[in-house]
């Protein structure tokens, strides 16, 4: 009775709905601008985290993430069209010696009114707009950087996000095999009137593994795929409560191996928010009821096949989870953004295990700043 009741309350909910927080804050996008040519500027982006997941269930691990990541980088605005890029990423994990992570940033980017096509460091990570089950938000601290090719269309109506991401090379004789992930993320706008809005997403994800110059004969190749579809609907208020919208998702798995060696060839999942954006904060239910569903890079909580350390490959044909999130998100100077996020869940399958839930706190910093303008 009481899964009866938490499920319809969030069917309620549904009518007035949003998935995911505005992300914006987090986004570190440098493009060629016409204004600037000739210019070579120093671009800063400093991101501070706390992310403590207080679980305690088979399908995801309960740990804590605390640090702050640097990525300085020098910009020439070689051409009104063109921007290039060199810097580096730098991550340090708080209560560890060292530092974590260490990476050469590089980018070459043209961009013309709407188009931008990105060779090198991507703008990755949350930035391609996938939903969680399909794309966790965990990785925008712990694999922020992807290395590709990227395009993207921002027109008003229409958006898309078309990447390939090589995240392991080899070489000739090697004893790995390489990984290749890639993707596209689209979303139309169908209807818009008297601050309605109805657009329709799609994305998807493809995972592969394999290469044909290593040693690892005997491993076989590996294709993966996860993808999803749905509806949006949003519509502006005013400024107490600024928004409510919907967004809806129907999400797939496919594994396209040719030797199947996962429990599950085929899965899919229903994605369900709702909420509303207030001048106090954002708040979002969201349901996620899954069915032989494993993700690729998406949140552990939503699969079928647990990773946790001490259940590893367990599994669950069906999972039903139904959390309520919160953030507070504010510019406290300029330049200078706060988020503050408090997001329990409850396992409609497992009650007993009672509520759970995970809660961040970030600080996001980023500025540019012109250093000389090249002399010809």
């Amino acid at each position: 009775m009481r899964k009866i009741l938490l499920i319809m309350l969030l069917m309620l909910i549904v009518q007035l709905s949003y998935a995911q927080f505005n992300q914006s804050a987090f986004e570190n996008r440098i493009r060629p601008d016409s204004t600037l040519t000739d210019e070579v500027h120093f671009s800063f982006y400093n991101f501070n985290y706390v992310r403590n997941y207080e679980y305690s269930n088979d399908f995801h691990d309960g740990y804590t993430l605390y640090g702050t990541q640097l990525q300085p980088q020098l910009v020439y605005y070689a051409h009104p069209n063109l921007a290039i890029t060199a810097g580096a990423f730098i991550r340090k994990d708080f209560g560890s010696n060292g530092v974590y992570d260490a990476k050469p940033l590089f980018s070459v980017k043209y961009h013309k009114r709407d188009l931008t096509l990105v060779f090198g460091a991507l703008e990755g990570a949350i930035q391609h707009n996938y939903i969680e089950p399909i794309y966790n938000f965990e990785r925008l601290i712990t694999n922020p950087v992807e290395y590709g090719t990227q395009l993207l269309v921002e027109k008003e109506k229409f958006k898309l996000d078309a990447w390939i991401a090589w995240q392991k090379m080899i070489y000739a004789g090697d004893a790995a095999k390489e990984e290749i992930v890639g993707g596209l993320s689209t979303e139309s706008t169908v209807a818009e009137s008297n601050g309605w809005k109805l657009s329709i997403p799609a994305q998807f994800l493809v995972y592969h593994q394999g290469g044909q110059i290593d040693v690892l004969k005997e491993i076989p190749i590996s294709t993966l795929f996860n993808g999803a579809t749905g509806f949006k609907i949003h519509k502006l208020i005013n400024r107490n409560v600024k928004e409510i919208y919907t967004d809806n998702y129907v999400a797939a798995y496919k594994d396209f191996s040719p030797e199947n060696r996962r429990a599950y060839e085929g899965g899919f999942g229903l994605w369900l928010n709702a909420g509303m954006v207030s001048k106090f904060g954002s708040i979002v239910a969201s349901y996620w009821k899954g069915n032989n569903f494993i993700t690729i890079k998406g949140m552990p909580l939503y699969q079928s096949v647990s990773e946790n350390i001490y259940s590893y490959g367990k599994t669950q044909n069906y999972r039903n989870i139904l959390s309520l999130r919160y953030a507070y998100q504010q510019e406290l100077i300029p330049n200078f953004y706060l988020d503050v996020r408090v997001e329990p869940h409850v396992d409609l399958d497992h009650m007993d295990k009672q509520l759970q839930f995970n809660h961040s706190f970030f600080l996001t910093y980023k500025q540019d700043f012109k250093l000389f303008k090249v002399k010809k």
